[in-house]
């Protein structure tokens, strides 16, 4: 496709910022961006006709890191990088809220709780006994101590008999907060171009040459945030597409579950909404066909997801499964971000591995902070 005069001059010349992605990374470097080059021409690209990757298709939690999945990070991270990374959730939440208010994006705090089954009495008694070493770990990073055992409340079959709550963790209304961001960017009149994949990025003489697979154009500068798609645009290793298989049931009468819920490091997670149990994970069962840009689903897991429901999470009630859907996320080796510098006009914030809620808005504002 050849730009007419008008086309050209209307989104594509003149252009300083551009933003590959839509998310809540790319959205939130585009208003950041905007606040501090208030006169500046910002131009955002997504090549799906809603925000692809995980943005509207994560769970919506607001989460910072179970028990089980803390004391697995230790393995791999200092304290002092594991507190770091918690603090960077916590803080990248605290920006989000205060950017689009509690009401606009259904927050809520009815603590996260991690669940153990039965057949792990051995793992749940090392994360009871870690809950002490952890409290005085991270009470800097929430103003108190986050961790505490509460009882089974809601009835859950087949688990020991108590969660282990992080009394701080919360959940949102994903598209609510998608649309909120979209909205914010409107305002600020930064456009939002649909259906245009970049198919590559060549650095220039004091600027950047962006090719899609209908046209290309020059801009001063380009910020990647396309997360789990990235490792095509910016050439690394360091990030792989992880993707994560997700199920909603219909709406189920008197449900009582309130709350975000985790087991099996994280790798599971199930959250009420609508009066329905949304419920995802389970990558773990096939890393090798998770890692992968294709959106879908597998028997394996849908298969496990629902044994899941009716053996642990919905043992006494009946249930139809609504709507299944897939997300991409970036993952790797290390659970830090990457935000970086690639050459003197390329940028990118990718690599949020699975935690972009809570992460998304801080990466997004370090991301424009390179500008």
């Amino acid at each position: 496709m050849e730009l007419s005069y008008w086309e050209h001059k209307s989104w594509f010349s003149h252009v300083d910022f551009t933003v590959v992605g839509s998310g809540i990374v790319g959205i939130n470097c585009a208003i950041s961006l905007k606040e501090k080059y208030p006169q500046s021409n910002i131009l955002i690209l997504e090549k799906g006709s809603l925000p692809q990757g995980a943005s509207t298709k994560n769970a919506g939690f607001a989460c910072f890191g179970s028990v089980s999945e803390i004391l697995s990070d230790l393995h791999h991270h200092t304290e002092e990088e594991v507190v770091q990374l918690v603090q960077k959730r916590w803080n990248g939440i605290q920006r989000l809220r205060n950017l689009l208010g509690d009401s606009a994006i259904d927050f809520q705090m009815n603590g996260g709780h991690e669940l153990f089954p039965l057949d792990q009495p051995d793992f749940y008694t090392k994360c009871l006994q870690a809950l002490p070493y952890l409290n005085n770990l991270l009470a800097p990073v929430f103003g108190q101590k986050p961790f505490k055992a509460t009882q089974n409340i809601f009835h859950f079959g087949n688990i020991q008999e108590k969660y282990l709550t992080h009394q701080l963790e919360g959940q949102l209304d994903t598209g609510k907060m998608m649309r909120s961001l979209i909205q914010k960017c409107n305002a600020l009149e930064i456009p939002i171009l649909n259906g245009i994949t970049v198919e590559d990025i060549e650095e220039l003489n004091h600027c950047a040459l962006i090719r899609t697979t209908d046209f290309e154009f020059v801009t001063k500068k380009v910020f990647v945030a396309t997360n789990g798609f990235a490792s095509k645009l910016i050439k690394s290793e360091t990030v792989k597409p992880a993707r994560a298989q997700v199920l909603i049931t219909e709406p189920i009468k008197n449900l009582s579950v309130k709350g975000t819920f985790h087991f099996d490091e994280g790798y599971y997670y199930f959250r009420n909404i609508d009066d329905r149990i949304l419920f995802g994970g389970g990558r773990n069962l096939d890393f090798e066909t998770e890692e992968t840009t294709a959106f879908g689903q597998t028997e394996i897991i849908q298969q496990k997801l629902e044994s899941l429901l009716r053996e642990m999470i919905l043992t006494n009630q009946p249930f139809q499964i609504e709507r299944r859907w897939s997300g991409i996320m970036g993952v790797g080796t290390q659970k830090s971000p990457i935000v970086k510098q690639i050459s003197n006009s390329i940028a990118c914030g990718v690599r949020l591995g699975g935690m972009g809620v809570a992460l998304g808005s801080l990466v997004g504002k370090e991301l424009a902070d390179l500008a």
